[in-house]
């Protein structure tokens, strides 16, 4: 905390996923709205998480998955995950994969991350982006796709604010997205 006495205030971490913050995070989904797709916290259309066992399976599933010695199913890269946190609040996810298969090349990227909508609007996805680009330098990598929908023009200002530069916009099958890289 920052500040003295009762004007002190909470500043955002990065956290990885744990399960003590599954009442908080079941907070963060409501709040963006059932059936919603929360970019960066790596949730598939599978994982059960409303009941404390599906919730601990998916945060170990995503806890391996950050893990460059465990072995991934086919079909999947080695992601680290990272929930951005203010207190015992979830905010947003952010998730750096280590590499790229042809899905992640065309449309997906490297990088992926959400803010709640009432926690936008305060810089966070910027913050959060930073650090997750120096995790990116730290694994070795030299440069990094990031894309957002062609319309989300927030995304697109937070990508450029990190140096992201654009490459092109593309249709895709889920959407056409605006495709930017970072040298790192």
């Amino acid at each position: 905390m920052i500040g003295v006495g009762r004007y002190r205030r909470r500043v955002p971490e990065l956290i990885a996923p744990t399960v003590r913050l599954h009442t908080a995070w079941l907070e963060a989904r409501d709040d963006w709205g059932s059936g919603v797709h929360e970019d960066g916290f790596g949730l598939r259309p599978s994982d059960e998480v409303d009941s404390s066992d599906g919730f601990a399976a998916w945060v170990a599933r995503l806890t391996e998955e950050s893990d460059p010695t465990k072995p991934l199913d086919a079909g999947r890269v080695h992601c680290t995950y990272r929930w951005i946190v203010e207190g015992d609040q979830v905010l947003g996810g952010i998730a750096l994969r280590h590499g790229l298969d042809d899905f992640l090349l065309r449309v997906g990227g490297h990088i992926g991350y959400g803010i709640r909508p009432s926690a936008r609007r305060r810089g966070l996805a910027t913050w959060a982006l930073g650090r997750m680009l120096d995790e990116a330098r730290t694994l070795g990598m030299n440069r990094v796709l990031i894309t957002c929908e062609v319309n989300n023009t927030a995304s697109g200002r937070t990508i450029e604010r990190q140096g992201g530069v654009l490459e092109d916009i593309r249709d895709t099958e889920l959407g056409t997205v605006r495709r930017y890289w970072v040298e790192l």
